[in-house]
């Protein structure tokens, strides 16, 4: 159990990575051409190859790709941080940019999910993201593409990561 003293230590961290974390996001529905048994298929022509991401989308005919960034500033804090020694600053700092753009992620869901009612369709409860079981990392290229990730200040490095490093992207189905 923490002390009081430790408490208000936390507290006042996730107060100062506030302070630091710039929020962006980015949502864009695309409608599906075909759901193979291991191929996800889109109208404009991207092809992800994904048996789970497959069966995740079900009889989906659109998808949602989402992504969301805590900006720069917070990851060259937390990177200062680790390397300073203020260790317990650095990963205060990185759960609560964590938490935000999660929290980001569940903001467009709401946004589009409301939007979505009015057509009578809706999102799955769940997202699926590049790098989880065999939807490969490499497919974060497509979706940083098909988002323009780039015009909120996210880049994508050869090795398919995203920078700045808190930032995240995901796929999720409209029924």
């Amino acid at each position: 159990m923490l002390g009081d003293a430790w408490k208000k230590e936390v507290e006042k961290h996730i107060d100062e990575a506030l302070l630091l974390i710039h929020l962006k996001g980015a949502g864009r529905r695309l409608p599906l051409r075909e759901i193979r048994e291991s191929e996800i298929a889109l109208e404009e022509g991207t092809v992800f190859t994904s048996r789970h991401l497959a069966t995740f989308l079900g009889s989906s005919r659109e998808i949602l790709l989402m992504g969301a960034t805590a900006g720069s500033e917070i990851g060259k804090v937390i990177g200062e941080d680790t390397a300073g020694g203020n260790i317990t600053r650095g990963v205060v700092f990185d759960a609560a940019a964590s938490e935000m753009v999660d929290g980001a992620l569940d903001w467009i869901v709401s946004y589009y999910n409301q939007e979505l009612r009015r057509e009578g369709k809706s999102l799955l409860q769940a997202r699926f993201s590049a790098g989880y079981g065999d939807f490969l990392l490499e497919n974060q290229r497509s979706v940083f593409r098909l988002l323009e990730f780039d015009r909120i200040g996210v880049d994508i490095t050869e090795h398919c990561l995203l920078i700045p490093e808190k930032s995240v992207t995901a796929i999720t189905g409209i029924q």
